[in-house]
């Protein structure tokens, strides 16, 4: 499909309401500051960037403030204990990301001495950057005329043009529709534009459509219509799988924890011992399965989605008077259950079984 730049809107009143009208962010060079002569910092951005994937800014927020206070450069994050940046990643979810930052953030240490490369190819070239974040890097820091489409950008321009191929079809198409507005000046301010555009006026619900830049180009307003777009194909129903985690205490306070294998779901972070549940395959759901013989009392089910899958986990509890021996674990005190790092579906079993475990339950 050819597509001409005859239908294509100036990017000059989004960038004149991006001035006046953007968010102000830990990681972002608003456009008063660069005028100031401040550069973006390519490492904030990577860094900003492969949280925000699938994460809403406000959950990223605290997790970018306490990374960069703990690893202030990237060869800080690259000399990093894995188990340390898997801990401090607990509870942003996706932790393949949070692997991939580390094996990332060596690459550019060891590979470009500590200075990302500055173009979409050398930045796709890292473990773990892929075509969103190297072209959002090589826009946002390096001023690189890159199109940057994340789900904020997708739905401006599936309304702007009216495209009615259902995503993720639709993606090649409105690329580029966004490489032909993207300007060869302020790219990186354009791409940050489209994004606030579409989390504070293009928005998925009740879109402020008269407050919007691009109103006059609009083909789904001029439909009528701007919430049908994006059109999304059907979703399948997610499988539920089920298993058990088992919560051993001792008298003097100390939790029974394991690590996850390496790789795969999880991979690499903090558990309680779970019967061998996975994506595809149920586990044992009974005390029968338990690590080890004791009482073990049934606290009730937790439930949580992952994105493939919903996971329905049956809580067994035991108070035992001293620690057990085991061959793949060891015994932590409940008061130090915050500094580990323990995935969301584990704090959610944990906290059934103990409620005063962390201060939330919520991971």
């Amino acid at each position: 499909m050819t597509i001409t730049t005859l239908d294509t809107p100036s990017a000059t009143p989004l960038l004149d309401w991006y001035d006046r009208h953007h968010r102000d962010l830990p990681w972002r060079v608003t456009p008063g500051m660069a005028a100031r002569g401040v550069k973006a910092d390519p490492y904030h951005i990577w860094l900003s960037e492969v949280m925000l994937q699938q994460t809403t800014v406000q959950a990223v927020k605290p997790y970018f403030a306490r990374f960069l206070e703990r690893w202030p450069e990237v060869t800080d994050l690259a000399a990093a204990e894995n188990d340390a940046v898997m801990a401090a990643w607990a509870g942003l979810g996706y932790y393949a990301r949070a692997r991939n930052l580390k094996k990332c953030a060596e690459a550019v240490a060891k590979e470009h001495g500590g200075i990302f490369p500055d173009t979409e190819e050398g930045l796709r070239s890292l473990p773990g950057i892929g075509d969103y974040t190297a072209a959002a890097v090589a826009a946002i820091a390096f001023n690189r005329q890159a199109a940057v489409m994340d789900g904020n950008v997708e739905r401006v321009i599936s309304r702007l043009y009216a495209i009615a191929t259902p995503l993720p079809a639709a993606k090649p198409m409105m690329k580029e529709k966004v490489a032909l507005m993207t300007p060869a000046a302020r790219p990186g301010d354009f791409a940050q534009a489209m994004m606030d555009l579409g989390a504070t006026i293009c928005t998925p619900k009740r879109p402020a459509c008269s407050l919007c830049p691009f109103r006059d180009a609009c083909k789904a307003l001029k439909l009528s219509d701007p919430e049908f777009f994006p059109v999304k194909a059907a979703k399948k129903e997610k499988p539920v799988r089920y298993g058990a985690a088992f919560i051993a205490v001792t008298d003097d306070g100390e939790i029974l924890l394991r690590q996850r294998v390496a790789s795969g779901l999880l991979g690499g972070m903090t558990e309680v011992p779970t019967t061998a549940w996975t994506a595809r395959t149920d586990g044992e759901t009974s005390a029968e399965a338990a690590p080890f013989d004791a009482a073990w009392q049934a606290c009730g089910t937790v439930i949580h989605v992952f994105t493939h899958f919903e996971l329905r986990l049956s809580i067994w509890r035991a108070a035992i008077a001293a620690k057990v021996g085991t061959n793949d674990g060891w015994w932590e005190p409940v008061t130090n259950l915050e500094a580990q790092a323990l995935p969301t579906v584990m704090k959610k079993a944990i906290a059934t079984a103990i409620p005063l475990a962390f201060k939330t339950s919520k991971g």
